[in-house]
C-alpha cells in the first residue's frame, strides 16, 4: 500500500477493534461496512446477510444517504455477482461489474458502479454474508502492468480477505451474544409467569373458599350470604385481570421493541400485581441509551426487585431511572429489613451484588449500595448519558 507497512497496519488495527467493540449484529454490520470503504479507499461498500428464500435477511451500505437509499428501493435478491460469492465463496475482482456476463442490472436510482471487489464472509463452511467495494477513489493505485484493468488491487483484495475473516467472528460473535439475551428474555419471562401464575392461583383459591362459605349460609343466613357472592364476583373478576396480564405483560416484546423504560414500566406492573409490596416505577428525562447500557441497567434493576421482593421483607419498592446532568441514574428503593453490606461480604453471601457491579462497570457505570439493618436498602447504578 502506497502508505507504507506501518501505516497499513495501524488501518486494519483500527479497523478490527472497532469491530471488536460492538455486541449487537447490526452495528457489528455497519461497523464492517465503514471499516472497509475507509480501509481500501472505495466510494461504495455493502454488507448483504442472506435470507432462507433468495433474498436478503440485512443489508448495510455505506457511502449512500439515507435519501439515496429510499429511492433505490427494495433490497436487492441474491443473484448475479452477489449469488456467485455467496454459492461459490469465491473473491470477484472486477474492472467493470457492468461487463460481466452475470451482471442483471440494477434500479434506475442506484448509483453507476464500475471496478468491483467481493468476498464472501464465511464460518468454516458457513456462509455468512457478502462484502462488496466499488469505485476505487484512488485510481493512482492502478498497477501500470494492468492497463484498464481493475483499480482495486491484489493487495487490496487480499487486505479486504483478511478483514472478512475477523468480520465473521465479529458476526458469530454478535450473533451468540443476542441469542444468549434471547435465552435470558425467555428465562426473564418464564419467572415473571410463574410469580403471575402464583398471584393467579391464590385469587382462585380464595374465591373457592368464598364461594363454600356463600354455599353452607344460603339457606341460614341469606343477606351473609350475598355478601360473600359480591366477594366471589370481586375475586373472579381481580384473577381474571390477572390473567389477561399474563398475556399481555409477557409478549415476547423487550428492550429491542419497547427499550428501557418502557420495558422496566411493564415489569414494575406485573411485579406490583404479583406481590403483596406495593411496586412503584417513574423516570425523568431519560432518553435511548446504547444498547449494552439498557441491558445493564434492565438486569440490575431486576436483580435488585428480586432482593427486595424475596429476601426483605418490603412494604414498598420504588424504582426511578432519571437523568442527573450528564448521568444516567437507576434506584431501587425498599423499606425492607435492610443488611449490613459489610456483613454480608464477610459471610459469602453476595445477594447478586458482585453480578450486579460487574454489569455496572461492564458498561462504564458504577453500582452504590447503601442499607443498613431496619432502614431499607436502595441500590443505584449510574452509566454515562449520551
Amino acid at each position: 500500500m502506497t502508505n507504507g507497512p506501518r501505516s497499513g497496519l495501524t488501518a486494519v488495527s483500527t479497523a478490527l477493534l472497532a469491530m471488536s467493540r460492538h455486541l449487537e449484529v447490526r452495528d457489528v454490520l455497519k461497523t464492517i461496512v465503514v471499516s472497509a470503504r475507509e480501509l481500501l479507499d472505495a466510494e461504495y461498500a455493502a454488507l448483504g446477510v442472506p435470507d432462507d428464500h433468495g433474498g436478503f435477511a440485512q443489508f448495510v451500505v455505506d457511502g449512500i444517504s439515507d435519501e439515496e437509499w429510499k429511492a433505490i428501493g427494495p433490497l436487492p435478491r441474491q443473484h448475479g455477482i452477489l449469488a456467485a460469492m455467496l454459492q461459490e465463496a469465491t473473491s470477484q475482482r472486477l474492472a467493470d461489474v457492468r461487463e460481466d456476463p452475470r451482471f442483471e442490472g440494477w434500479p434506475d436510482a442506484h448509483p453507476e458502479m464500475s471496478d468491483f471487489l467481493g468476498m464472501p464472509v464465511a464460518d468454516g463452511d458457513e456462509i455468512l454474508g457478502a462484502l462488496f467495494l466499488a469505485n476505487k477513489r484512488t485510481t493512482a493505485r492502478r498497477p501500470p502492468s494492468e492497463p484498464g484493468g481493475c483499480a482495486f488491487t491484489a493487495e487490496d483484495e487480499e487486505l479486504l480477505g483478511v478483514l472478512a475473516q475477523h468480520a465473521a467472528i465479529a458476526l458469530t460473535n454478535a450473533r451468540l451474544y443476542e441469542r444468549s439475551r434471547e435465552l435470558t428474555i425467555a428465562g426473564e419471562r418464564s419467572r415473571l409467569a410463574h410469580e403471575l401464575h402464583d398471584a393467579v392461583a391464590q385469587k382462585l383459591f380464595s374465591l373457592r373458599l368464598t364461594a363454600q362459605a356463600a354455599t353452607a349460609l344460603v339457606d341460614r343466613d341469606p343477606a351473609r350470604a350475598k355478601g360473600e357472592l359480591q366477594q366471589v364476583a370481586q375475586l373472579a373478576a381481580e384473577a381474571a385481570d390477572e390473567l389477561r396480564a399474563a398475556v399481555v405483560e409477557l409478549r415476547p416484546a423487550g428492550l429491542d421493541e419497547d427499550g428501557l423504560v418502557a420495558t422496566l414500566r411493564t415489569q414494575v406492573k406485573v411485579l406490583d400485581r404479583a406481590h403483596a409490596a406495593h411496586v412503584t416505577f417513574a423516570s425523568n428525562g431519560v432518553r435511548a441509551l446504547p444498547a449494552a447500557q439498557e441491558e445493564a441497567m434492565l438486569r440490575v434493576a431486576q436483580e435488585a426487585l428480586h432482593n427486595a421482593l424475596r429476601h426483605s421483607g418490603a412494604e414498598h419498592v420504588e424504582v426511578v431511572v432519571s437523568r442527573v446532568g450528564p448521568v444516567v441514574a437507576l434506584r431501587v428503593t425498599d423499606d425492607g429489613q435492610g443488611f449490613d453490606p459489610s456483613a454480608v461480604r464477610r459471610a459469602g453471601r453476595h445477594l447478586g451484588l458482585v453480578s450486579m457491579r460487574d454489569r455496572a462497570s461492564g458498561v462504564g457505570g458504577r453500582l452504590t449500595v447503601t442499607s443498613e439493618p431496619g432502614k431499607g436498602t436502595t441500590i443505584e447504578m449510574e452509566v454515562p448519558g449520551v
